[in-house]
């Protein structure tokens, strides 16, 4: 799910914010930066934890798929397909349940991550290989 940012210019500069937002569950907070814009960072994600995404500099595509069994899952899962850009502090809301590939698509770029778990509170670390699902 999107949540829509929204920016402000006057003469002053620029704000980009994001009202609808709410970060009450957020215990812990990091970046992201891919090597290059050919690697792709996944296939990952979580039975119980959702995460957060904004882009903070550049773009990126991030690539969502629900999991059905995180033991031996369908590879035909439906893939759903996000531009994330650093024009307007939009959110995407990865629930739990979910896994990703995070792909940059231009130099330099930066992404936020934001989950509801602190870093080793609970063991829900899924990984399956770039190639396992089949493109829809």
């Amino acid at each position: 799910m999107l949540l829509e940012g929204k920016k402000h210019q006057d003469a002053r500069g620029i704000i980009t914010f994001n009202n609808e937002f709410d970060a009450a569950q957020i215990k812990r907070i990091y970046t992201i930066k891919n090597s290059s814009i050919e690697f792709i960072r996944g296939w990952h994600g979580h039975k119980v934890e959702q995460r957060w995404f904004a882009c903070m500099k550049g773009s990126f595509d991030i690539s969502v798929i629900e999991i059905d069994d995180f033991e031996k899952p369908s590879k035909d899962l439906t893939i759903q397909k996000y531009l994330l850009t650093d024009d307007v502090l939009t959110y995407l809301h990865i629930p739990a349940g979910c896994i990703t590939a995070i792909q940059s698509k231009s130099l330099d770029s930066k992404l936020l991550v934001l989950a509801d778990y602190g870093l080793g509170e609970i063991a829900d670390e899924y990984r399956f290989d770039l190639n396992y699902f089949n493109e829809n």
